[in-house]
C-alpha cells in the first residue's frame, strides 16, 4: 500500500498520478509502481500499431519476408487524418467491408463507430484540415556592396543578413538594404514583366500551428531558389517599415488563429494573410483583389496576392462585422 511518508512497498497508481509525480520521487530498490513511464507506446492504439509496423519491417530486414508474414495478428490499420489518402486507396480496393473507427486515446467504447461508406467519415475528416496561409507582406534583402564573384571572402557581397550588413562602413540604417515585397514586385513587373507565386504544403497537427520564414534567392534569370526555411524567423524590427510589417504579421496571425471564435471559418483573407491551401488549393474569387503594379491591374487565379496593397484595418473590420451578423442571424 501507499503511505505519504514513503514507508510502502507497492502502489497501484493511475496513469495521471504517475505522469505528475514520478519525476519528483525517490524510489527505494524494493518499491514497485504500476505502469511503465512510457506505457502509452503500447496502450495508445495508434502508437501500438506504429510499433508493430516498425517491428515487422525490422523483422523483414533482419530475418526475411517469411518471418515478417507472422505479423498478421492485428487488422489493417490507418491513423487519420495523417494517413487518410493511403486509407482511401485501401478502402477502394475492398469495397463493402465494414471498418471501425476508434479514438486513439479513449477507452470504454467512447467515440467508437462503424462505417462502410466514405461519406460517413467526411465530416470527421474535415474536422481540422490542413490550412496554409501566406502573408502578403515581406521584404527583399540586398547586399550593401554590388554582387561579384571576384571575391568570395567579402561577406558584405554575399551575405544579406542584417547582422552582417549593418557593420558595413557605408551602411544606411534608414534604408537597411531592404525592399518591401510590394516594391520588389513593382520593380520586376516594370523591368522584366514577370510575376511571382508561392505554394506551400505542410502536414499539420490539430493542436499546433507554425509560422515559417522562407528564404528565396532570385538568380540573374529571375529563377527562384529556396535557400532555407526558418522555424523561428527574426521578429526584431530593424526600422519603422520593418516594425510595421512584423507588428501587422503577428497581429493578423492571432486573428487567423481566432482564439475567441469570432470568425466563420470560411474566410479566405484575414488581414495580410491569404488562405492558399485548405485541404486542397484555394482559388481566388473573381475580382476578389486587384493588384496594381506599375499602372496595370491583374487578378491572380490562386488566392495569393503576394506583394499587393492591402488595407488591413478596413478588411479586418469587414470580416468581423460579417461574422457577427451571420452568428446573429
Amino acid at each position: 500500500m501507499f503511505c505519504s511518508d514513503g514507508d510502502w512497498d507497492f502502489y497501484w497508481c493511475d496513469r495521471e498520478w504517475l505522469h505528475q509525480n514520478y519525476d519528483t520521487m525517490f524510489l527505494h530498490e524494493h518499491q514497485k509502481i504500476l505502469h511503465f513511464r512510457n506505457h502509452y507506446e503500447l496502450t495508445r492504439k495508434n502508437l501500438m500499431v506504429k510499433n508493430l509496423k516498425r517491428l515487422r519491417k525490422q523483422t523483414k530486414r533482419e530475418m526475411g519476408k517469411v518471418e515478417a508474414q507472422s505479423f498478421d495478428f492485428y487488422p489493417t490499420t490507418y491513423e487519420l487524418p495523417s494517413e487518410y489518402h493511403i486509407f482511401v486507396e485501401e478502402f477502394k480496393k475492398n469495397q463493402g467491408i465494414i471498418w471501425i473507427m476508434k479514438p486513439a486515446a479513449k477507452s470504454q467504447g467512447r467515440g467508437i463507430f462503424l462505417f462502410r461508406k466514405l461519406k460517413d467519415i467526411i465530416d470527421w475528416k474535415k474536422y481540422n484540415p490542413l490550412k496554409v496561409w501566406l502573408y502578403r507582406g515581406g521584404f527583399a534583402r540586398f547586399s550593401n556592396t554590388r554582387f561579384s564573384l571576384e571575391s568570395i571572402e567579402d561577406t558584405y557581397v554575399h551575405l544579406t543578413n542584417v547582422a552582417v550588413q549593418k557593420n558595413a562602413p557605408d551602411y544606411d540604417p534608414e534604408k537597411g538594404c531592404k525592399w518591401s515585397t510590394q516594391q520588389l514586385r513593382k520593380y520586376l513587373s516594370a523591368k522584366h514583366g514577370v510575376d511571382a507565386s508561392v505554394q506551400k504544403i505542410i502536414i499539420n497537427d490539430k493542436h499546433c500551428f507554425e509560422m515559417y520564414g522562407y528564404d528565396v534567392l532570385l538568380d540573374v534569370d529571375l529563377k527562384p531558389w529556396l535557400i532555407e526555411i526558418n522555424a523561428s524567423p527574426s521578429l526584431t524590427a530593424s526600422g519603422k517599415e520593418d516594425y510595421e510589417l512584423k507588428y501587422g504579421l503577428l497581429n493578423d496571425l492571432l486573428n487567423v488563429l481566432d482564439l475567441e471564435n469570432r470568425l466563420t471559418g470560411k474566410e479566405k483573407r484575414i488581414g495580410g494573410w491569404d488562405l492558399i491551401w485548405d485541404d486542397g488549393i484555394v482559388l481566388a474569387d473573381d475580382g476578389n483583389m486587384e493588384c496594381t503594379s506599375n499602372g496595370s491591374t491583374s487578378v491572380t487565379t490562386t488566392n495569393s496576392f503576394l506583394g499587393c496593397n492591402n488595407n488591413r484595418k478596413t478588411q479586418l473590420r469587414e470580416i468581423f462585422n460579417l461574422a457577427q451578423n451571420i452568428k446573429k442571424a
